[in-house]
C-alpha cells in the first residue's frame, strides 16, 4: 500500500509509522510535527557501513551528511552504527560534539568556511577538513600551524560529471560554486600547492555529484576519471592518495514513479568498476568513503498536520489548508519536490479527490503539492505527507513567526521526543 516499509494502516484504518498511530502521536503531541522512525534509520546505516566493509575492508566508511538532519539525537544514531559523518557549519560541529561524537570520525565541509569556523575545528581537533580552495588552504595551515598541530586534509575535485538531476543539487559540473576542476588544470595546481604547504596532510580526495540520482553509472562515471587523475598525480608528483571519498547523492523513492535504488547493490556494482580501474591504472585502491545524507533518513519520516479548511474553487481547483507549510518543508516552493500524503484518519480509505495542499503562511508560494491525490477530508482531520525526513526540519524556518515543530522518534511501537517544539518564547529568545 505505502512505498516504505516503516508505514502502514491499523484496524482502526488509522496510518501507522514504527508501529504507532499516527493520530495517536498527532493528539500527544500536537501537529505540525516530524515524525521519524528509528529502526529505518538504522536500517540504513547498517546497508552502508556493511556493504563498504565488505566491497573495500576496514578503513572504509559512510559519512552521514549532517546537514540533511542536524541534531543531537541522529549523531546518537549513527555514531553506535560505527558510521562517521560531516559537517558544514560550527552549528553542525557544535550540535555533533554536544552529542558525544567522536570527533577523530568528523570531517568539515563547505567551499567558504570562515577563519572562526577553521579556528573552531582545529581547536576540537576535528578529524579532517574537505578544502575547497587556495585561500582555505592558506588558512588551515596558518591556524594549524599555531595550534602546534599537522591537521588532515581532503581536497575537493569537480570531475565534470552530469548527473541529469535539478541543476539547484547538481554540484559535479565544471562550472560549480564547488571544488577545483579536473577539466581546467586548476585541480592539479590545487593538489601540488597543497602539497606544498605547511602543517597539512594531504590524505585523499572527494568529490560529490549531485543528489536523488539512482542510477549507478554517474558515480561510476565520476570514480573513473578520479581515480585516473589519482593516478596522474602519483606519476607527476609521487603523492598516492589513501582515501577517495565520492560524496553522497544516492535517491529516495518520495512518490512511486520514483524507481528507487537498492543501497547495497548499487555499492557492490561501484566496487566492481573501482577495483577493475584500480587495476588497469597499477595503483593501490585508496579508502573509499561516502557521504549518504538524505538516503539514511528522508524516508524513516513524515511530517503530521492538522487540515484547517477545504475551499474548492470550480473550474480550477481544491485547496486543503493545513496549519503548517513552507517554513517547516520548504522544498516544494524551492524544487517543486514531489510528495505523497494521506489523511491519516481515514487512511485505508480510497483517494477520491485531487488537490492542492496549501500551508497557512501569507504567501502564495506557500504549497507542499499541487495536483495530489487525497482522500475526502474536512476541518479538524490529520493529514500526513511521507518522505518529509530529509532537508525538512534542517532547513525549517520561523517565517510569520511560526514556531518550529518538535521532532518526535518512533521505535518498537513506542515514541520520545528528540526535540521539543519550540515555545514563543523561543521566538523573542534573542530580541533586545
Amino acid at each position: 500500500m505505502f512505498i516504505h516499509d516503516c508505514l502502514g494502516v491499523n484496524s482502526a484504518g488509522h496510518l501507522t509509522i514504527g508501529g504507532c498511530d499516527t493520530i495517536e502521536l498527532a493528539a500527544e503531541f500536537g501537529t505540525p510535527a516530524y515524525i521519524m522512525d528509528e529502526a529505518t534509520i538504522r536500517a540504513r546505516c547498517t546497508a552502508y557501513r556493511n556493504t563498504l566493509r565488505e566491497c573495500f575492508g576496514e578503513g572504509s566508511m559512510a559519512h552521514y551528511a549532517g546537514k540533511a538532519l542536524s541534531m543531537r539525537r541522529i549523531y546518537d544514531i549513527v555514531g553506535e552504527e560505527g558510521l562517521g559523518i560531516d559537517v558544514v557549519s560550527s552549528g553542525e560541529l557544535y550540535t555533533a560534539l554536544a552529542a558525544g561524537f567522536p570527533v577523530e570520525r568528523i570531517c568539515f565541509h563547505g567551499n567558504n568556511k570562515t577563519d572562526a569556523d577553521i579556528e573552531y575545528a582545529v581547536k576540537n581537533r576535528v578529524g579532517r577538513f574537505a578544502a575547497d580552495n587556495r585561500e582555505e588552504l592558506d588558512a588551515i595551515s596558518r591556524i594549524a600551524g599555531k595550534a602546534g598541530i599537522t591537521q588532515k586534509i581532503i581536497l575537493r575535485i569537480t570531475p565534470g560529471i552530469d548527473p541529469h538531476t535539478h541543476k539547484a543539487i547538481t554540484t559535479g559540473d565544471i562550472d560549480s560554486k564547488f571544488g577545483s576542476p579536473i577539466a581546467t588544470g586548476q585541480a592539479e595546481e590545487i593538489v601540488k600547492y597543497a602539497i606544498s604547504l605547511p602543517n597539512i596532510a594531504l590524505c585523499g580526495l572527494h568529490c560529490h555529484i549531485g543528489s536523488q540520482i539512482f542510477d549507478v553509472q554517474p558515480f561510476a562515471g565520476a570514480a573513473r576519471i578520479m581515480l585516473k587523475f589519482i593516478a596522474d598525480m602519483e606519476a607527476k608528483t609521487g603523492w598516492l592518495a589513501d582515501e577517495l571519498d565520492l560524496g553522497g547523492g544516492f535517491g529516495v523513492r518520495y512518490v512511486k514513479e520514483d524507481k528507487g535504488i537498492d543501497i547495497a547493490s548499487a555499492i557492490r556494482e561501484l566496487a566492481g568498476v573501482i577495483n577493475a580501474e584500480c587495476t588497469e591504472l597499477g595503483i593501490q585502491r585508496p579508502r573509499i568513503m561516502l557521504e549518504p545524507g538524505r538516503s539514511i533518513v528522508a524516508d524513516a519520516g513524515i511530517t503530521l498536520y492538522t487540515v484547517g479548511s477545504v475551499k474548492t474553487i470550480p473550474g480550477f481547483r481544491t485547496y486543503v489548508s493545513v496549519d503548517g507549510g513552507m517554513p517547516d518543508n520548504p522544498r516544494y516552493a524551492l524544487y517543486q519536490s514531489r510528495y505523497e500524503a494521506v489523511i491519516a484518519n481515514r487512511a485505508a480509505e480510497p483517494k477520491t479527490i485531487h488537490c492542492t495542499i496549501a500551508g497557512r503562511c501569507c504567501e502564495s508560494g506557500d504549497l507542499i503539492g499541487e495536483n495530489m491525490p487525497l482522500q475526502e477530508t474536512s476541518r479538524g482531520d490529520i493529514l500526513a505527507v511521507f518522505v518529509t525526513g530529509a532537508y525538512n526540519y534542517s532547513m525549517a524556518s520561523n517565517y510569520n513567526r511560526l514556531t518550529r515543530p518538535p521532532i518526535i522518534m518512533v521505535k518498537d511501537g513506542k515514541s520520545y521526543t528528540a526535540v521539543r517544539r519550540e515555545s514563543f518564547e523561543d521566538l523573542t529568545r534573542n530580541d533586545l
